[in-house]
């Protein structure tokens, strides 16, 4: 055990001397230059060695760009790699109800690569401006109409400068006649609004969409219901995320971020208020009745107060068990006026009154127990009851809580395929930001999963890629960590190398029987070791003595003549007595270390 604490001290002692080691080394090397250069165009990341002797890192995975092309049928497709916005129309309109310095949508949009991007040559649509509406629309190749085949929307965002209270939602711009993009506001009519959206520490992820009323021809905003995964590191992280909504024709859907499902539910299930109505509402013209008693308890009337119910007992009196602290200074007052304030020299007595210095506490009572008249302290008093009140007890004329009855709602309807949208025939972002550079690319809308799952990994998988070549290996950030906080070695020295030792150590280590030349050399006492000849020797005279035993018993009990059995009797005592001495001896002579023969194994 003490062998095991010492390799355990070992250990420790070792981490810190290689935390020193590595100190010293940053003094020696403080000139020393490693010099990292990530050029992704050649998929190789080149280390320049430093003065001293350094291995280059292995060479980053290629990773080339190339602008994702559809694989299938598509109604829209957009990942702004020409650089331009052609197809994309700005708005020129005001908002409603605002002042007209900034009910302008003048917001500014561009395409531009992204910041700090690991692929060059792929562009984005970027909000460059803060604080200022924006919005920017496009229209599809053809109307999308909600029949018999699913919607899939998908598109990538990345808030390059975080996010403080601003949207990146999209909206499917309902077909209509009167839809002119370069009017399009928050008031333009949508069929389906996504995307995240957040403000102060509420992190949402809309999906909302626009209901038609069958009866009224009304629309009404239906919301899912907020996902339940934390999506706050999709704001925070600066990473590109992939953003994803896929309605079915049984009114299924799935919210996906970066390829897995949020948020899942039904159009007549989980939307918010609900598609259909109740069927029956509460009668408005209904009123409770006069006589209606919802008082499930009521006091008790045949109580009485008792005669000994004191109410005006206080609930506080004073202690008369208290005694005044010796010492108390009755004759000093708590606070006295500060000596050493002086009156201001612009202080009119006329309009400010008679000055009067501020009061101080008593430089005297910081040392007594205390100044000004005593007054017993207030305990509780034993005997206050307070106010008297009959007991509670159950109303026999409970008739419940009352409730307007039910009568069939004249407004009922019941759509069971809210699937079945209104068509919508463009694509615009109708957004307002305190954070400027957030990032939009590859928009995509289209009826398969397959051609969006295929034009993600074109676009975004290619982000993700490029981004994890060229972030290290746990190796290496376990080494880059280290380097930063060198008591990190310890941490690794003490988490790894120690476990390994401690397994080897009560593996292989055990107690080892010594051997036979080690007590010849020590002469140490060692424990009874005999032959297999001795034993089968043993063996045979302990059978011998049991016959010679059995004989002697039979003559005993077979002789009719006491003195014959006397004389046996004694014979065989003496005989006992002739093989004690020597079994003594030669037990005496088996315990000698130097007669002992080592054990054979």
């Amino acid at each position: 055990m003490e062998l095991k604490w010492l390799l355990c001290v070992a250990l420790l002692a070792l981490g810190i001397l290689a935390v020193q080691a590595h100190d010293m080394d940053e003094d020696n090397d403080a000139d020393d230059v490693v010099d990292i250069e990530d050029d992704l165009d050649d998929g190789i990341e080149e280390v320049e060695e430093s003065k001293s002797e350094t291995s280059s890192a292995p060479p980053a995975p290629k990773v080339t760009y190339r602008p994702p092309v559809p694989t299938g049928e598509v109604y829209f497709a957009e990942s702004f790699d020409k650089g331009t916005l052609d197809g994309w129309i700005l708005s020129r309109a005001k908002k409603d109800d605002t002042d007209d310095e900034i009910a302008k949508y003048d917001g500014k949009w561009e395409v531009q690569d992204m910041k700090e991007t690991k692929l060059p040559g792929d562009k984005g649509l970027v909000m460059v401006t803060r604080a200022k509406h924006h919005a920017i629309s496009s229209k599809l190749s053809k109307p999308f109409v909600f029949d018999t085949k699913p919607l899939i929307i998908q598109y990538e965002v990345n808030f390059q400068n975080g996010i403080e209270c601003g949207g990146a939602y999209v909206k499917l711009l309902s077909k209509t006649p009167e839809l002119s993009l370069d009017q399009f506001h928050d008031k333009t009519p949508y069929t389906i609004m996504f995307g995240p959206d957040k403000c102060g520490e509420d992190y949402k992820l809309h999906f909302i969409f626009r209901h038609k009323n069958p009866k009224t021809g009304k629309y009404e905003e239906k919301h899912a219901k907020r996902p339940d995964a934390d999506l706050k590191t999709y704001f925070t992280d600066k990473k590109t995320h992939l953003y994803t909504l896929v309605l079915n024709p049984d009114n299924s859907f799935e919210i996906l971020v970066d390829q897995t499902v949020v948020n899942s539910g039904n159009l007549l299930n989980d939307m918010s208020p609900p598609v259909n109505p109740p069927r029956e509402i509460e009668d408005p013209n209904d009123q409770k009745p006069e006589d209606w008693d919802e008082r499930p308890k009521i006091p008790d009337p045949d109580a009485v107060k008792p005669d000994d119910w004191d109410e005006d007992a206080p609930a506080k009196i004073a202690d008369e068990n208290a005694v005044k602290p010796e010492g108390w200074l009755d004759d000093e007052p708590e606070y006295v006026a500060d000596p050493d304030a002086e009156k201001p020299e612009d202080w009119d007595e006329d309009m400010d009154g008679e000055w009067e210095a501020p009061q101080i506490p008593n430089p005297k009572c910081e040392t007594a127990p205390g100044c000004g008249t005593w007054q017993r302290p207030m305990i509780d008093n034993p005997n206050y009851k307070g106010k008297w009140k009959p007991p509670m007890i159950d109303n026999v004329n409970y008739q419940g809580i009352w409730k307007p009855r039910k009568i069939p709602n004249p407004d009922f309807f019941e759509d069971l395929e809210p699937f079945k949208m209104t068509p919508f025939s463009a694509v615009g972002l109708e957004l307002w930001s305190m954070t400027s550079d957030i990032f939009f690319d590859n928009f995509i809308i289209c009826t398969e999963r397959a051609v969006a799952d295929d034009w993600a990994s074109d676009g975004w998988g290619l982000k993700k890629a490029a981004d994890g070549a060229a972030e290290p290996g746990v190796v290496g950030q376990m080494m880059a960590a280290a380097e930063e906080r060198p008591w990190l070695w310890v941490v690794y020295i003490l988490t790894v190398a120690l476990p390994v030792f401690l397994v080897v150590l009560f593996c292989c280590s055990g107690k080892k029987q010594p051997s036979a030349a080690e007590y010849k050399k020590t002469d140490a006492p060692q424990p009874d070791v005999v032959d297999d000849d001795k034993e089968e020797e043993k063996d045979k005279g302990e059978k011998e003595e049991e016959e010679e035993e059995e004989d002697a018993n039979e003559e005993k009990f077979g002789s009719d003549a006491d003195l014959g059995s006397a004389s046996q009797e004694e014979e065989e005592e003496e005989e006992e007595e002739d093989r004690k001495p020597a079994s003594e001896d030669e037990e005496t002579v088996n315990r000698s270390p130097r007669n002992r023969k080592p054990r054979k194994d």
